[in-house]
C-alpha cells in the first residue's frame, strides 16, 4: 500500500498537458451550453453537477476507499444531508451523547418533530451492548452515526464490532470521520456504509474554507443523496471546490506532521505540573488506546488537558505566541479552544488544543514556557473585558 501523502498526490493529479496549468482553475456556474437533443447534457447547472465537483469527489473517493464520494458545503451540511436522505419518519437514528453538540441539537429540532425517534448514545454505551438492544426493537433501515475519535473527548468507538451490531439489524452504520481523515482511518473498511466528515479542517488544513463531504461504499445510496443536494441547494462553490481539491496534494505532509507534533505534546503534558487529564489516542495509556490502535495509521491533531479553570486557559493562551483561540482545528496553526464555553459536558478549564505543522521543539518549548507563565500568575485577577 502506497503512503498517504503519495495517495494525496496521486488523487489530485491528472495528465499533464504542455502549457497548460498543472491544477485547472474553478469551473464557474455559467455559461453551460444546453444540447439541442435537450437529453443527454451532464451539466445543464452547477448546483447538480460540475466539472469541478467530480474531480474533487474523484479525489476523496480514492481516500476514503470509497465507490464514490459527494461534496456539499461544510461538515454540518455532510451529517445533515446524509440523515435527511437515509431516515425516515417512523424510523430511528442513534446519534452521539459525548460527540459533536450540534449534531444533537439537529436530530432532535428538525429530525424528531418529522416522525424520526432520536437515540443519544455515549461512547462507552456504544461499547457496552446498549446499541444491539436498541436494534432489536428499532425498524428495519435504521441509521447509527458515530464519531471516531469523539469530539471534544478523543473516546473511539469499535467501529468493526459496531459495523456487525449494525448490519445484522439491517442498520446503516454512519461514520464522522472529521477527526480522523481518511489519512488516519479508513472506516468503510472497517464495516461501515457512509463517511461523512468536515474538510473543513485538516483535509484542506489552510482554515481558510468551508467545504464537507459524503462517502459511500454502496453506490445504490447516491441517487438519494443527490436528490438531496440538488434540492436543498447544499452545495460547495466553485472557488471553495478548487482550493479544496488544491489542498489535498499536501494533506498527507500536514497531517503526518500534525500527528508527530500531537503525540510529542500529548507526553510532555503528561508530565507538566500544571495540568491534569491529558487525553490523546496515540498514547500507550490512554483509555481509547486499545481500540484506536486496531483500527487508526494515525491518531490525529487533537489533545485534550484540563487547566484549573477559565482563567488559566486564557492565561495560557495569552502567553503562548505558537497558539491562537480558535475553535476550529485542524489547520497549519497550533489552536486551542475552551470547550466549556460551547456547552460541551467538560469543566470550564478544559482545553481541545489542535497541534499545527510547527517545528516540534519549537512547539514544545512554547507550550511549556506558557503553562508555566499560567502557573506563575494563578490566582490574579484576570483584565477588565473590554
Amino acid at each position: 500500500m502506497t503512503g498517504d501523502s503519495t495517495r494525496c498526490v496521486k488523487a489530485v493529479a491528472h495528465e499533464g498537458v504542455p502549457g497548460s496549468p498543472l491544477q485547472a482553475g474553478p469551473v464557474f456556474a455559467a455559461p453551460y451550453l444546453l444540447g439541442e437533443d435537450e437529453r443527454d447534457d451532464v451539466d445543464t447547472y452547477a448546483r447538480a453537477s460540475n466539472p469541478g465537483w467530480r474531480a474533487l469527489e474523484s479525489a476523496l473517493a480514492d481516500l476514503e476507499h470509497a465507490s464514490a464520494a459527494r461534496v456539499v458545503g461544510s461538515g454540518m451540511s455532510a451529517i445533515t444531508v446524509a440523515l435527511r436522505s437515509l431516515v425516515a419518519p417512523g424510523g430511528t437514528v442513534v446519534v452521539p451523547s459525548d460527540g459533536y453538540y450540534q449534531v444533537r441539537t439537529y436530530a432532535q429540532e428538525f429530525l424528531a418533530p418529522h416522525g424520526v425517534k432520536v437515540v443519544e448514545m455515549s461512547v462507552a454505551e456504544f461499547g457496552d451492548g446498549t446499541l444491539t438492544d436498541v436494534l432489536v426493537t428499532a425498524p428495519d433501515n435504521s441509521v447509527v452515526l458515530v464519531e471516531t475519535p469523539s469530539n471534544p473527548g478523543l473516546d473511539t468507538v469499535d467501529l468493526r464490532a459496531i459495523a456487525t451490531a449494525c448490519h445484522v439489524s439491517d442498520a446503516l452504520l454512519l461514520v464522522d470521520n472529521t477527526t480522523a481523515t481518511p489519512l488516519g482511518q479508513l472506516p468503510l473498511d472497517l464495516g461501515a456504509d457512509v463517511v461523512v466528515a468536515s474538510g473543513t479542517k485538516s483535509l484542506s488544513g489552510h482554515s481558510d474554507l468551508l467545504f464537507g463531504y459524503i462517502a459511500v461504499a454502496d453506490p445504490e445510496l447516491l441517487p438519494a443523496i443527490d436528490r438531496e443536494r440538488l434540492l436543498s441547494g447544499t452545495v460547495l462553490g466553485p472557488f471553495e471546490t478548487w482550493l479544496a481539491h488544491r489542498s489535498l496534494g499536501t494533506a498527507g505532509l500536514r497531517f503526518e506532521r500534525q500527528c508527530a507534533n500531537a503525540l510529542a505534546v500529548a507526553g510532555m503534558l503528561l508530565e507538566h505540573a500544571a495540568v491534569t487529564d491529558v487525553r490523546y489516542p496515540g498514547l500507550a495509556g490512554d483509555p481509547a488506546h486499545a481500540v484506536a490502535a486496531g483500527q487508526m495509521s494515525r491518531f490525529g491533531p487533537l489533545v485534550t488537558f484540563r487547566l484549573p479553570g477559565r482563567d488559566e486557559v486564557h492565561r495560557f493562551v495569552r502567553a503562548a505566541t505558537l497558539v491562537a483561540p480558535a475553535t476550529s482545528f485542524g489547520g497549519i496553526h497550533t489552536t486551542a479552544d475552551r470547550r466549556a464555553r460551547w456547552g460541551d459536558a467538560v469543566p470550564e478549564g478544559f482545553v481541545r488544543l489542535s497541534c499545527g505543522i510547527e517545528d516540534t521543539a519549537d512547539l514544545l518549548a512554547d507550550l511549556d514556557a506558557a503553562l508555566k507563565e499560567t502557573t506563575l500568575h494563578r490566582g490574579r485577577p484576570e483584565p477588565a473585558e473590554t
